[in-house]
């Protein structure tokens, strides 16, 4: 099969691969629909991140079930499956709180998984899936989405969950206003998670036209281009002169989380969700003095997915808007090009 490969900063390849199978009872072997470039992918990309040898990547994905283990109880060869971005048991204490993504077996796409076979990455043409009854979500009754609704199963595999995910922990909700920081995918899906949980005030950071355009069509009110200082001067004449209730980082940078947090009222709440890449580490005494609680972190995508597929289906919500470029997998080098050099908000590879 033919599989995205990272060699080194700025080096991807698409190769062939040995197809996958089925190595244990609890394995699936999935056929890719459809998977993406995500911006956490950027990071090893731009060397922000280590990379040590060529290395399968991709994290999200959806596609059909083409086999399945002697021990899977809840898919069957032909099941249209949304694959959250980590791979988890379901069983354990963290998975049985909800914390998918601290699973005592967590594996990920392109590494081990924790009996030391390997995982395929998600950017192929197929991949092995352990863990599949715990870690897989059937789409119900579709076997061949349109390409509208592929995009937006597409992502709940990560980005609309991480959106949510920030939503929560800044307590967005009817009453209260929102900021968002950052205009990327996730971002652009915490103003969608923002709004659908009720949130009438939201304000999208952000200086691009194109992305903007989605913000307001997903529910900004206000667009705010200024950052720094002026930034948080723009948010507190929007308000009329109090800072937000709710702040949604959604980068990952010291200058993102600096925004995010000076944009944030005494008593208020921020959720971080953006990748951290190092710096920027939380002002303890900051926080003491204002009373701002923080949370968030990575997403348990896989706890979240069953209720934001309920509302993509329903046509209530649209996230799939995000992706603005489609290319089939053989593209992938121009694909985080494209990315890295914001010339997409998000590209959908099609195998």
């Amino acid at each position: 099969m033919r599989a995205t490969i990272i060699h080194a900063p700025g080096d991807i390849r698409v190769e062939d691969r040995d197809y996958p199978t089925v190595q244990l009872p609890t394995d699936v072997v999935v056929k890719v629909t459809a998977s993406c470039v995500c911006g956490s992918d950027l990071w090893p990309y731009r060397g922000v991140r280590p990379i040590h040898k060529p290395t399968a990547i991709g994290h999200e994905f959806i596609g059909t079930v083409e086999s399945v283990g002697s021990g899977i109880t809840s898919l069957a060869v032909g099941d249209l499956v949304i694959a959250p971005f980590v791979i988890s048991c379901g069983a354990c204490p963290q998975c049985l709180n909800g914390v998918t993504v601290a699973c005592e077996h967590l594996a990920g796409w392109g590494g081990k998984d924790d009996t030391g076979h390997a995982v395929d990455g998600g950017q192929g043409q197929a991949v092995r899936v352990p863990l599949a009854d715990s870690t897989l979500v059937k789409v119900p009754g579709i076997t061949e989405p349109d390409q509208a609704l592929l995009k937006s199963l597409l992502t709940l595999s990560d980005v609309m969950a991480t959106g949510h995910h920030a939503a929560l922990a800044a307590k967005a909700g009817p009453g209260r206003t929102v900021v968002v920081v950052g205009d990327g995918a996730v971002g652009l899906c915490g103003v969608l998670a923002a709004r659908r949980l009720g949130a009438e005030r939201i304000i999208a950071m952000s200086r691009h036209a194109d992305r903007q355009a989605i913000a307001r069509e997903f529910g900004a009110t206000d667009i705010v281009e200024e950052r720094g200082d002026d930034g948080v001067a723009r948010v507190r004449e929007l308000l009329g002169g109090v800072l937000a209730d709710s702040v949604l980082e959604c980068v990952g940078t010291k200058e993102s989380m600096a925004q995010a947090l000076h944009s944030t009222r005494p008593g208020g709440a921020l959720g971080f969700v953006g990748v951290p890449t190092g710096g920027g580490e939380v002002p303890l005494r900051y926080l003491f003095d204002t009373n701002i609680s923080i949370g968030g972190g990575m997403a348990p995508a896989r706890t979240y997915i069953p209720e934001l597929l309920a509302d993509v289906l329903a046509g209530t919500i649209n996230p799939g808007r995000v992706f603005d470029v489609v290319m089939p997998l053989e593209e992938a080098p121009e694909a985080y090009r494209a990315m890295d050099e914001r010339r997409a908000i998000k590209v959908l590879l099609i195998p």
